[in-house]
């Protein structure tokens, strides 16, 4: 089930009237969803799938409401193939207190059904504009963990679609008074984690099969999974806490 930041126990009303920013958002639906990205909530915005409201710089902000609507729709998509005509035809019918029966099980997917914007099939990239507004930081914070490595630019000054968790996570750790050198660590550890899992998967990354170099990205996203939930496992460990 989709949780959305709360501040415990007494404050349902305030957890459900606190707004989110579209990198926080992000992070929440990525539990369920890890590949949903900005520019895919962007477009089913666009689409008339939510209605965040705006600050008066522009930026967005979700309610509880527009994230269970979001998981809503992200789960007709990957469950039902519904084209997203039908599930906003659904989400309205429900609004108005209607009947609405439940989606057909198995039916085949169409291009029409599996719609995306343009560029959702490649690897996601986002500007620096974007970036600072979802991880609402300004460009000398961002400036200061590129120095530490914490996030790093590509060619062309953009970034990868996962900056945006990096920058959200740090910006959020800096709230407990944890500044980004303290964070070298866990990048250094992070590197290294990436270099064992490189050195297992090289050999199928280099073979002339492309199914065996398919079979190297399957390999690698299937031992990244486990090094993190290894990682976890270990500071949790170390802590004597268990998280939720």
């Amino acid at each position: 089930m989709l949780q959305t930041p709360s501040g415990g126990a007494g404050s349902g009303t305030a957890a459900r009237d606190r707004l989110m920013s579209i990198g926080t958002v992000l992070n929440v639906l990525r539990d369920e969803f890890p590949e949903v990205t900005i520019s895919k909530i962007r477009f089913l915005e666009s689409e008339g799938l939510i209605e965040p409201q705006r600050t008066p710089s522009g930026y967005r902000k979700f309610s509880a409401g527009d994230v269970e609507r979001l998981a809503h729709v992200l789960r007709m998509q990957r469950d039902h193939y519904l084209p997203l005509k039908v599930i906003r035809e659904r989400l309205d019918a429900i609004e108005r207190g209607e009947a609405v029966p439940p989606p057909v099980v198995g039916r085949q997917r169409t291009a029409e059904d599996v719609a995306e914007p343009p560029g959702e099939r490649t690897v996601a990239r986002v500007g620096k504009d974007e970036l600072l507004a979802a991880a609402e930081i300004d460009e000398g914070a961002l400036k200061e963990w590129e120095s530490y490595g914490l996030i790093a630019p590509l060619e062309g000054g953009v970034y990868d679609a996962e900056a945006v968790t990096v920058a959200s996570l740090v910006a959020e750790l800096g709230r407990f008074g944890i500044e980004p050198r303290h964070l070298r660590v866990m990048k250094a550890a992070a590197d290294r984690e990436a270099g064992l899992v490189d050195q297992v998967v090289a050999p199928l990354k280099r073979h002339r099969n492309p199914q065996t170099r398919a079979h190297a990205e399957a390999r690698a996203k299937e031992l990244a999974a486990l090094t993190v939930k290894l990682h976890a496992a270990l500071v949790q460990t170390a802590l004597g806490v268990r998280l939720p």
